[in-house]
């Protein structure tokens, strides 16, 4: 077991990003393994969640005229238009099935605003609403994160940068994330994540 001020931060491993799903990243659903045998080793698990209401303006059906993938200008900067994923309550919302989420110490749902987005764990896309986590930690003791989960490029990566930027030591476990990859964000996110302090472990 890692000494008490480790955290594990497994981030949206639910259906809708893994095959077969509303916005399913490329062997997505490999990772859970990995994932669920980590947590062992760690005494505060935190699971993000992406749970979004049906019309969220991040959704491209939302936006009349634009496509899935596009980018528009929302009031707090850039915005991927996304195809329909995790809306509340629904199947591609849920954890993957094969996911533990007994051992998790706390659920972190993101994204609920219907008019912001919110990739990152610890703030929406304003970078400036925060969702709690960032107490919950600090309260419990904790400054060094272990990060895993879906996707590299976004919502790890977000939650990353941001830790970082909080003051955490965070390692991000390559091996357990995939990535979207669009339009080369995997090598900006790495670039991005090293260049804040994040360890990226193979």
């Amino acid at each position: 077991m890692r000494p008490a001020n480790q955290a594990l931060i497994v981030i949206d491993v639910q259906n809708d990003f893994c095959p077969g799903g509303g916005l399913a990243v490329e062997d997505g659903a490999a990772i859970v393994p990995g994932i669920n045998a980590l947590m062992d080793e760690f005494a505060t698990v935190v699971l993000t969640q992406d749970w979004h209401p049906a019309s969220h303006s991040s959704f491209a059906e939302n936006q009349p005229g634009k496509a899935p993938y596009e980018m528009i200008d929302m009031p707090y900067g850039p915005q991927v238009m996304w195809p329909v994923h995790c809306v509340q309550g629904s199947h591609g919302a849920r954890f993957h099935d094969d996911l533990r989420t007994d051992p998790a110490n706390m659920i972190i749902r993101k994204g609920m605003r219907r008019e912001i987005d919110s990739y990152s764990g610890f703030f929406e896309n304003d970078h400036e609403t925060a969702t709690g986590l960032d107490g919950y930690l600090k309260s419990r003791g904790i400054d060094t994160l272990t990060m895993v989960g879906l996707a590299t490029d976004f919502c790890v990566n977000f939650t990353a940068v941001d830790a970082a930027g909080l003051g955490y030591k965070v390692r991000v476990v390559e091996h357990l994330c995939r990535a979207i990859d669009l339009d080369g964000s995997l090598a900006a996110a790495r670039a991005g994540m090293q260049a804040a302090g994040v360890k990226l472990e193979s």
